[in-house]
C-alpha cells in the first residue's frame, strides 16, 4: 500500500455486471451504495469505485487491488449472487478471503426475505481479506439499503477487529456497535 493512504479510510465499491462494465444498463447499486455509505458515515473517506464483468477471475483480481493496493477497510459488492450459471461473486469472493463470516449472509437473508421470497435464492458472503471486510450485497437499490441497514452496525468494529480504519457512524442514521473498551475518541468530534 503506498504510504499517502495509510491514514485515509478507502472504501470499494464495486458492481458485478457484463451490461453495466460495456455502458449498456446504467450501474443503479454502485450509486446506491455509496449514497448509503455517505449517510452512514462521519469523517472522510475515500470511495474507490469499480464496474467489471460477471468474470470470476477478474472479480478477484479487483477484490485483491481494492484491498492490497488501494487499502479499503471496507468493500462492498453489487450483482453476481444470484443462482444464475454467470453469477460468480460469491465464489471470488470466498477464494481470496482469509475467512468468511457467515453470520453477515445469514443477516442479509434473513431481513431479505421479509420483503421477497426469493431471497432465499441469494448466495451473497461476507469475508475478511488482511485488514479488509468485504461483502457482497444483492443487486437491487431497495435491498442493498435493507441488507446494510441489518448488518452495518456491526462493520465498525470487525474492521476494527482486522485492524482497518476506525470508521464512526452518523448515529441519527445508524448507530454501530462497539464495546466500550473499543471507543476512541476521533479528533473533530
Amino acid at each position: 500500500m503506498q504510504k499517502d493512504k495509510i491514514n485515509q479510510i478507502h472504501i470499494g465499491f464495486v458492481t458485478i455486471s457484463d451490461r453495466a462494465s460495456r455502458g449498456e444498463y446504467e450501474d443503479l447499486g454502485g450509486p446506491a451504495m455509496q449514497e448509503w455509505i455517505k449517510r452512514a458515515l462521519k469523517g472522510d473517506w475515500i470511495p474507490v469505485a469499480r464496474v467489471i464483468a460477471d468474470e470470476q477471475a477478474l472479480i478477484e483480481q479487483t477484490l485483491i487491488e481494492l484491498s492490497d493496493t488501494e487499502g479499503c477497510s471496507l468493500i462492498v459488492t453489487t450483482g453476481g449472487t444470484g443462482p444464475a450459471k454467470r453469477d460468480v461473486t460469491p465464489e471470488a469472493t470466498a477464494s481470496v478471503c482469509d475467512k468468511i463470516l457467515d453470520g453477515f449472509a445469514e443477516q442479509m437473508r434473513s431481513v431479505s426475505l421479509q420483503y421477497v421470497p426469493t431471497a432465499i435464492l441469494s448466495r451473497q458472503i461476507a469475508g475478511t481479506r488482511g485488514s479488509t471486510l468485504i461483502i457482497n450485497l444483492p443487486g437491487k437499490p431497495s435491498a442493498i439499503g435493507e441488507c446494510l441497514e441489518a448488518v452495518f452496525p456491526a462493520v465498525p468494529y470487525c474492521i476494527d477487529l482486522i485492524g482497518g480504519a476506525y470508521l464512526e457512524t452518523n448515529e441519527d442514521f445508524i448507530k454501530a456497535f462497539r464495546p466500550k473498551h473499543a471507543i476512541k475518541q476521533v479528533q473533530g468530534t
